[in-house]
């Protein structure tokens, strides 16, 4: 069962979908009490009803509450200007989605999870590194925004990168100030079929989930406002991961996935108890939706949140 929600961040409303269990289905030990519920939060350029609706309605059948939502100043959430990826509120949001959940009749506040995948991956955890209402953490192919705009996909880049973006920045904002409209950057170029033969497979893949019927949503990938960049260089998904603990971590990344780095680092960063979860073969966007990578990755996320957000 599914139903359309809002919920406020910041003065903003938010857009969100509800899973629940069937009732013909619900264990019996949920009929008529309280269910244990996981936030899922999106990646940067996508939209609620894209991978986080494919884990929440697998893990709704398992007998969770799951809410999926768009970010604020994304798809169908309020926000101006529209595309902005602020770190800081995405965190924001999260932690309001934990708020409304603790609103509701048939959600035990006692028991919220939450997961975030690819750069909710990020900012899930951050998000709960001071939020101890979220009792279990979990991401899939998790990566941290703001190294990829410092240091680059990989740490390949070019500091002098980075300088000219925050430039770029400042001006943008000056101008912004004197009337003009946000600079938008594509996700995705327009010109991204010519690219895709010289591209990074991380690039392609990317390309073939939100440009083609596999994965498109007229909502997502979109652009998002270029002056992000000074507010993403400043934000560190993990520097202070260890706070999640004694609260459990799970961070789900696939063996061939190029932000799998990011996985293994934040797991070395953080305490006990935490877990990284390896799935051999798949790759970072296969985690999105491929059958084969994401019913293990929901067997896991099974027996992780059924055990730790436990009655």
């Amino acid at each position: 069962m599914k139903a359309n929600v809002t919920f406020p961040s910041n003065n903003l409303t938010l857009a969100g979908i509800l899973f629940t269990p069937d009732p013909l289905g619900t264990p019996d030990d949920h009929v008529g009490g309280r269910l244990p519920a996981v936030v899922i939060s999106h990646p940067g350029g996508g939209v609620k009803e894209q991978s986080p609706s494919i884990y929440a309605e697998r893990l709704a059948a398992a007998g969770f509450a799951a809410l999926v939502f768009d970010a604020a100043h994304q798809g169908e959430s309020e926000g101006e200007p529209r595309g902005l990826e602020n770190p800081f509120q995405r965190a924001e949001d999260i932690k309001s989605a934990v708020s409304y959940l603790t609103t509701r009749d048939d959600i035990d506040p006692d028991r919220i999870g939450a997961l975030g995948i690819c750069a909710s991956g990020g900012y899930v955890p951050y998000a709960a590194q001071t939020d101890h209402r979220i009792r279990s953490v979990a991401t899939v192919s998790a990566t941290d925004m703001g190294s990829v705009i410092r240091e680059g996909l990989g740490r390949t880049q070019d500091p002098a990168v980075l300088d000219a973006m925050l430039d770029r920045a400042g001006a943008l904002r000056t101008a912004e100030a004197r009337g003009a409209a946000p600079q938008l950057e594509a996700w995705i170029p327009d010109n991204a079929e010519e690219l895709l033969e010289t591209a990074t497979r991380q690039f392609r893949e990317t390309y073939d989930f939100y440009r083609t019927p596999r994965g498109h949503h007229p909502r997502a990938i979109q652009g998002w406002v270029l002056r992000s960049v000074d507010l993403l260089a400043q934000y560190d998904s993990y520097a202070l991961i260890r706070l999640i603990s004694p609260r459990p971590l799970l961070m789900i990344a696939g063996s061939e996935a190029e932000t799998a780095y990011f996985s293994r680092e934040a797991i070395e960063r953080a305490a006990e108890p935490k877990e990284l979860f390896v799935i051999d073969g798949a790759t970072h966007i296969d985690l999105y939706d491929r059958d084969e990578y994401v019913t293990p990755a929901v067997a896991r996320l099974t027996e992780f949140f059924g055990k730790h957000l436990a009655g």
